[in-house]
């Protein structure tokens, strides 16, 4: 499989559990830190069109709880603009494998990484 990225942050426990889990697996990869160096305008549209916002926007996180109702109202109505201006809000990682898009990690993750790479 060629052109396998994780988009996340280094303190991010999932994305350290894959990629540990990508490199057990053997499966080469580049890491792109979510918040320094990655094109959120550029990617952030094409996550959205990929997985959808309800996938990618991380409600569970600390960015969200502390915003007000307003803010996430605005989140609703434009996801991309607020996920490109608050990268903590985006569910991590994500994980662009050729034309597949994967955001967060569990085991079925590694398994479709897998799949692909054997295809």
């Amino acid at each position: 499989m060629t052109g396998l990225t994780v988009y996340g942050l280094k303190s991010c426990d999932s994305c350290k559990k894959a990629v540990s889990a990508l490199a057990a697996a053997g499966l080469t990869h580049a890491f792109v830190d979510i918040r320094e160096e990655a094109d959120r305008v550029v990617k952030v549209p094409d996550w959205l069109d990929a997985v959808g916002a309800k996938a990618l926007v991380n409600t569970r996180s600390t960015t969200w709880r502390n915003m007000a109702e307003e803010d996430r109202e605005i989140a609703a109505d434009d996801p991309a603009g607020v996920l490109i201006a608050n990268p903590t809000l985006i569910k991590r990682p994500v994980i662009e494998a050729g034309s597949t898009i994967l955001v967060g990690w569990s085991p079925d993750s590694l398994d479709a990484l897998l799949a692909d790479a054997t295809e």
